[in-house]
């Protein structure tokens, strides 16, 4: 890490490099805050001058030299200037000196930190632009400038731009450079954030989050725990940031760290407006419009990690109580108020009863900030809020992978309620991979139907997780037909059944159940925040089965941000990235699905009933890539680490052990695990399940195994994919190549470039075959198709990629592109019979008819 990688900036390097090349610019200055990356910038834009044609001079100004004559500019001085000369005469010595060492090349004079130049260097980097010299130097931003340097923009001589700070992009790829490899999304979004786009901030973050063990490697993925590492070195750079504080604007610096965003209004109410003033006027707040309020943060989030750390306790307990009172007194109406005041509360010691803290977990548990909801339902508990806040708390630990704590918390607080039951079994079952949890729900007895409807309904979700399906369903059912049951209970009910809608083949029934839960959230979100799991499940189901790419489009717009970038939700950001995983894999993005499934396996690892299905995702990915080793690898993990809840998901593990398999080239063995897979499904009525099973069979070139029962199937499964997945296997089992040809067109059209590519490549197949020239325009498209494409190594587009050797290639290449045989032996010192002979190769293996075919035709093969 001592040497980070340049990146970003291509435009200012551009216009850096673009300004001392060109007579019309005589100089370019660049400002911005420390550790922006102007120097770096300097340094890249100066690198690219060839020193053959330019006279490059290039000078650091620093605090020490600036009180010397001429001592920002030593560096590129001669050693020992004439004695007796006038300061004028020095100024033309150095002037001389400097073209005599030129020669006849333009001079390039660059100077970092040009504001703390000597008054007699300020004046020879003036007087040298004067007489054609060019000027790249830097200033940070809000210090004086010395005169001499100023006058040369204010005069129009040269340019001033100010450094923008490194985007978003631009501050993953510097982590990646500095970590030496990807960082999982949600780290790197909330790093670069705190970076604030200065490269030498972000920086420091990694050095100290690597340093304390706080950024680590999980399956080749960094991920920070988000605890923050305040090494010496990087308090200092923001102290150097902050500078000097009256103690006015100390006190509005420290009620924004501790309570930003702070309204304006209420700021101006706890603090003296001029203290407000001066700290915006210096950048260390920035006041920003929220709807129709003004609120105020902190200009850079490191600031308030610095600022909060070394506040006094009594301060900041005061602090907080102050931020609470003032919320408090305006009448807490925003959404987050009642969890910022709970906090402030805690933390300063003004809490009084446990009910505004238990509400408050319950709200930080539904936004899924699993260590913020953890601390305030502890809190709640110790208060005395009741067996809710022992049930919440419990919740809350099961998530962060502390069962036997959670069943403490339960032991700990007595109750004969169903919540109690169905509290334990939830951690029995997901933490502790207990089976049997699911029993001893169905052998409680309890008089009360709304009591017994509760723990029936959590029977019937556990039932689904072992893939007892039958006694799910019946189970649910039930509970709907029970009108005690509560809305919770019935929208856990409605979760189970969506999920059997949506792998039995009724999207439509299943969408509609899920609408209904989606539309009691407000209800069953505050007594049963657990259940935003089930109706992902259900969700993800739906949409995953029936490959509808603009409803995963659509939760990924709406949920990635807020769950695969939280970072401490497992199970949320590892349901969010497989879905990512799957979307892209449909769209032939086989790369950046490889990578979405990586970070599902880093999110699911503490997640002990979950962390197999990452894997065998990212095994699934592989294989279609053509990794033999990262899926061989990925399955075994994905069958070692499988959890108790495994079953219910059986169609996706065995489709990723059957494309392991078909990557191996062990196609028979891929093919008795997809058919029985799809016998299976059959049985259980996982009707949707059952046509991708069988699809799989037609992409792996067995259609005759799969077309009779897909036609039977077509007026089951619901869906738009379907009637298309439908005709591909028939057009394959009848060898039918224009039905291919047009179900690869209108694949593509909706974006499932996977299959468009392969049943293109089944068209190309049978059209070579039969010398048919239309195999040119089935070649073209799928050509065009892989072209919007990762890599993609399965069995249908292998068949019509045969290897060429080199000079095969070679030889090919030069004959599409119209060269003749005669010059094409001239260039490859070849004979022109030789030439010939390479020709009639390569239109065999590619199946063509003559040099016409052979450009769309190459660019089917791999490069």
């Amino acid at each position: 890490m001592e040497h980070w990688e340049f990146v970003g900036r291509a435009d200012e390097l551009a216009r850096l490099t673009t300004v001392a090349t060109i007579d019309a610019e005589r100089g370019l200055i660049l400002s911005g805050a420390a550790g922006i990356g102007k120097s770096r910038l300097l340094n890249e834009g100066v690198a690219e001058l060839p020193p053959e044609h330019y006279a490059v001079h290039y000078a650091s100004a620093n605090i020490a030299s600036s009180g010397l004559p001429f001592g920002g500019l030593a560096q590129i001085l001669p050693p020992d200037p004439p004695a007796g000369l006038s300061p004028a005469g020095l100024l033309r010595w150095a002037v001389d000196g400097l073209h005599d060492a030129a020669g006849d090349r333009p001079i390039v004079l660059a100077i970092d930190d040009a504001h703390l130049l000597d008054a007699p260097s300020a004046a020879l980097a003036h007087l040298l632009v004067r007489e054609g010299a060019t000027l790249l130097a830097t200033l940070r931003i809000a210090e004086p400038v010395p005169p001499p340097i100023s006058a040369l923009w204010t005069e129009g001589l040269l340019s001033h731009a100010e450094l923008a700070p490194l985007t978003e992009d631009e501050s993953r790829a510097l982590l990646t450079g500095l970590v030496g490899g990807p960082v999982e999304a949600g780290s790197a979004q909330r790093l670069a954030r705190l970076g604030g786009g200065n490269p030498l901030l972000l920086r420091e973050l990694v050095l100290a989050a690597v340093g304390g063990g706080e950024l680590v490697r999980t399956y080749g993925f960094w991920r920070w725990t988000g605890r923050l590492t305040l090494a010496p070195s990087l308090a200092d750079l923001v102290d150097t940031r902050i500078g000097g504080l009256t103690g006015g604007v100390r006190d509005v610096l420290e009620l924004v760290s501790f309570g930003e965003p702070v309204g304006l209004s209420l700021l101006l109410r706890a603090a003296e407006p001029r203290d407000v003033e001066t700290a915006e006027e210096r950048g260390l707040i920035r006041v920003g419009v929220d709807e129709r309020r003004r609120d105020v943060r902190l200009a850079h989030p490191l600031y308030g990690e610095v600022v909060r750390r070394r506040c006094p306790v009594t301060r900041s307990r005061r602090l907080l109580a102050t931020l609470a009172d003032l919320v408090e007194g305006a009448g807490a109406h925003r959404r987050d108020d009642l969890l910022r005041v709970a906090v402030w509360r805690l933390d300063s010691g003004t809490a009084q009863g446990g009910a505004l803290l238990l509400d408050a977990a319950r709200q930080a548990f539904a936004r899924f900030d699993i260590d913020l909801a953890r601390r305030l339902a502890a809190a709640a508990h110790d208060a005395g809020a009741g067996y809710s806040a022992a049930e919440l708390l419990a919740t809350v630990l099961l998530f962060a992978d502390s069962p036997q704590e959670a069943l403490a918390v339960l032991d700990a607080t007595p109750d004969d309620s169903a919540r109690r039951l169905t509290s334990r079994a939830a951690v029995e079952f997901f933490g502790l991979g207990q089976a049997a949890a699911a029993d001893r729900l169905a052998a409680a007895e309890l008089a009360d139907p709304a009591e017994a409807a509760r723990v029936r309904a959590f029977e019937a979700f556990i039932r689904l997780q072992l893939d007892e399906l039958a006694t799910a369903r019946s189970l649910a059912r039930g509970v709907l037909d029970e009108p005690a049951s509560g809305v919770a209970t019935k929208a856990l009910a409605r979760c189970v059944l969506a999920f059997l809608a949506a792998a039995g083949g009724d999207p439509r029934g299943s969408a509609e159940l899920i609408a209904a839960v989606e539309a009691d959230t407000a209800a069953w979100r505050r007594d049963t925040p657990t259940l935003q799991y089930a109706l992902q499940m259900a969700e993800g189901t739906l949409v995953s089965v029936s490959m509808d790419l603009p409803a995963i489009d659509k939760i990924l717009a709406a949920e990635f941000a807020h769950l695969a970038q939280a970072g401490g939700f497992g199970f949320g950001s590892g349901w969010v990235s497989l879905l990512q995983a799957q979307a892209c894999l449909l769209r032939g993005q086989t790369e950046e699905a490889l990578r979405a499934t990586e970070q599902a396996c880093a999110a699911l690892a503490p997640a002990r009933v979950y962390d197999g299905s990452a894997h065998f995702a990212r095994a699934n990915a592989a294989a279609l890539r053509g990794e033999v080793t990262v899926a061989v690898d990925s399955l075994a993990v994905a069958e070692a680490s499988a959890g108790t809840a495994v079953g219910l998901y059986y169609a996706w593990q065995e489709q990723a052990r059957a494309w392991t398999l078909a990557c191996r080239g062990e196609l028979a063995d891929a093919v008795r695990v997809l058919h029985r897979s799809a016998t299976r499904l059959r049985a259980d009525g996982f009707h949707a399940h059952e046509l991708l099973a069988l699809y799989d069979l037609v992409r792996l070139g067995r259609p005759e195994l799969a077309a009779d029962r897909m036609d039977a199937l077509a007026t089951t499964v619901g869906g738009r994919a379907t009637p298309l997945l439908v005709r591909h296997a028939r057009a394959a089992a009848d060898e039918a190549a224009e039905d291919l040809f047009a179900v690869a067109r209108e694949f593509a059209v909706l974006g499932y470039q996977l299959f468009a590519a392969e049943a293109a490549a089944g068209a190309v197949r049978i059209f070579r075959q039969a010398r048919d020239p239309r195999a040119l325009a089935a070649s073209t498209l799928m050509a065009d198709v892989l072209a919007r494409c990762g890599v993609m190594r399965t069995p249908a587009l292998m068949a019509v990629q045969p290897a060429l050797t080199v000079r095969e290639r070679q030889v090919a290449e030069l004959a599409a592109e119209g060269v003749r045989s005669r010059e094409i032996a001239d260039r490859l010192y070849l004979s022109p019979r030789t030439v010939e002979n390479h020709l009639q190769r390569v239109y065999t293996k590619l199946g063509v008819n003559g040099r016409v075919e052979l450009a769309p035709a190459l660019r089917l093969l791999p490069q």
